[in-house]
Order: C-alpha cells, then sequence, then structure tokens
C-alpha cells in the first residue's frame, strides 16, 4: 500500500476530573502544549478533549470504558476520515479499545488493522486468567475478542482484532496465566532492543506490517525503565532506555502503515513527576518527528 505525507494531526487528549488520579492529564496535557510538542513537529494540530464524567465511574465498570473508548473512537474515526494522523494522549491503556474501535469506523471491519503494543505489560488478561481484576490489564484481550463483550462492543469494535496482528514489544512482566494465553494465540512478543528477551524487532515488525493495512501504534510510558517514569504505578525496573525505545518507535514508523498512535499513562502528579512528564514529551515528540519522516498509509 502507498504511504502519503503526514500533513495534519488531530490529537485527542483524555482528561481525567473528579478524586480519580491523574494518569497523564490534569498536568502532563498541559505539559505537552506547553513544551510545544505539537508544534515541534512541524504539522498543524487540532487538538480536542474527552473528559471522564464522574457518572460514568464505580458500579458501572467495566460498561464506562466502553462508554468512554465509544467516545474516544468517535474522535478518532472523524481524524482518519479526514486524512490526518490520529493521536491520542493521557489516560491509561483501557483507551486502546476505543482507538481500535475509531479505526473500524474510519475504515470498516473487515480492514487489515495491526496492532502495535508497547508496554511493560500485556495487558491481555481475562477474568479467568487475572491475578488483581484489574480492568486496566485486559484491554488486548478485549479487542481480541477474548473478555468483556459489551466494553469491546460500547467502543465500536465490530470486529475482534485476529492475535495474528497483534504484536507486543517488550512485556517484560507477564502474570503466569497471562502469558500461557498469550503464547497459546499467535501474538508475538519482540524485545524493544537489543539484548532484551524475545524475537528481533524489525522482522517481527515487517511481518505486521505484510499483514495489515493500517497500523495502530500504542504506547504505554512504563516501557520505559523505571528510572525514566519513577512515579508511574506499574513502573518496572530493567526495562529500555529512552534511545531504544525511539529506536524501536521509528522501527514501526518506517512501515509507513501507522494510522493512529497513542502515547498513554504518564502520571502528571506526585513525586518524579517532573521526569515522568519529560519522558512523555520526548516520546510524543520522537513518534511524531517519526510519523512525519515516513508518513500516513495511504486509503
Amino acid at each position: 500500500m502507498a504511504t502519503q505525507s503526514l500533513e495534519a494531526l488531530h490529537v485527542t487528549g483524555v482528561r481525567y476530573r473528579g478524586s480519580r488520579p491523574a494518569q497523564g492529564d490534569e498536568r502532563a496535557l498541559d505539559a505537552y502544549t506547553r513544551a510545544n510538542v505539537y508544534r515541534r513537529a512541524q504539522v498543524p494540530a487540532a487538538y480536542g478533549e474527552v473528559a471522564f464524567p464522574e457518572h460514568l465511574r464505580g458500579a458501572a465498570e467495566p460498561d464506562n470504558l466502553g462508554l468512554i473508548g465509544g467516545a474516544i473512537a468517535d474522535t478518532i474515526a472523524a481524524a482518519c476520515r479526514a486524512g490526518t494522523g490520529a493521536v491520542l494522549t493521557g489516560g491509561d491503556c483501557t483507551h486502546s479499545t476505543g482507538m481500535l474501535g475509531g479505526l473500524q469506523a474510519a475504515h470498516g471491519p473487515a480492514a487489515r488493522i495491526g496492532l502495535a503494543w508497547f508496554d511493560a505489560h500485556g495487558d491481555c488478561n481475562t477474568p479467568r486468567t487475572t491475578r488483581s481484576g484489574m480492568l486496566g490489564g485486559m484491554p488486548v484481550a478485549v479487542c481480541a475478542g477474548l473478555a468483556h463483550p459489551g466494553w469491546r462492543a460500547r467502543s465500536r469494535i465490530l470486529a475482534p482484532l485476529p492475535t495474528d496482528r497483534i504484536l507486543m514489544v517488550d512485556v517484560r512482566n507477564l502474570d503466569p496465566e497471562e502469558e500461557r494465553l498469550i503464547r497459546a494465540t499467535d501474538i508475538t512478543i519482540a524485545a524493544a532492543a537489543s539484548g532484551f528477551p524475545g524475537a528481533d524487532l524489525a522482522s517481527s515488525v515487517a511481518d505486521l506490517a505484510a499483514r495489515c493495512d493500517l497500523i495502530y501504534l500504542h504506547i504505554d510510558s512504563d516501557i520505559l525503565d523505571a528510572s525514566l517514569v519513577p512515579n508511574h504505578g506499574t513502573r518496572e525496573p530493567n526495562g529500555p532506555s529512552m534511545a531504544q525505545v525511539q529506536s524501536a518507535i521509528d522501527t514501526v514508523m518506517a512501515t509507513g502503515k501507522v494510522a493512529a498512535l497513542a502515547v498513554v499513562s504518564v502520571y502528571g502528579e506526585g513525586e518524579g513527576s517532573a521526569v515522568s512528564v519529560a519522558s512523555g514529551i520526548e516520546l510524543i515528540g520522537g513518534a511524531l518527528q517519526s510519523w512525519r519522516r515516513y508518513g500516513l498509509p495511504a486509503w
């Protein structure tokens, strides 16, 4: 498939309000703007936000995640239909269902969409495999049709994502039951950089690109070593450096098939937040520079 230049961005920020901890929004979203991260990418960017209202929380879980996913899907679909690069910042990994739903809404449920999942965790648990019950550990399973059909449907996902179109990068901390589930599917786990466990990144990305027309690149900041995201709620030691993650991002962008990008879970409050937010700014800025070099898939 041919590529087209990245002429414009539509950035959707997910802003938490109320008592819930601000995972990348109340302060981090504003920090991105102050740092001119989008302007420095030299691509015109329109910016909007999806709030997480209080009435969607609590007893309605996980249906509320589907509702916020649906709101995200609407903004992503509109961006894709307009031919712009669709970006999500803020929020957390549960919003990946809305990103997939938006791509399907724009391009149709039969579109060959791939997922490049950059994370220290697989987030592929189901209610039967999870040890914590944490819904944030389940969105990949939801996207793949393995759990929570209501959450998936409300996120506008019309067709589950085939597991041979899922590439996990790093995922250095997997629950044992979750790992068994992943290994029983066609998901590929690739190393973020040389010296880390997993399949070769370049060949894994090439294989994913060959299977797909479009790729959604999802980046949880905890893929970075814990020292670079010191206040992240699920930070993990012994991870890749910023340079290694940026190189891995560039490898995915070089396919020319990235249609949507998310950088999530950058904690904007608490001790260590300045370091984490700086890492978020660098992740976004580097990803946008790569995207500008390689362009969008011409759909």
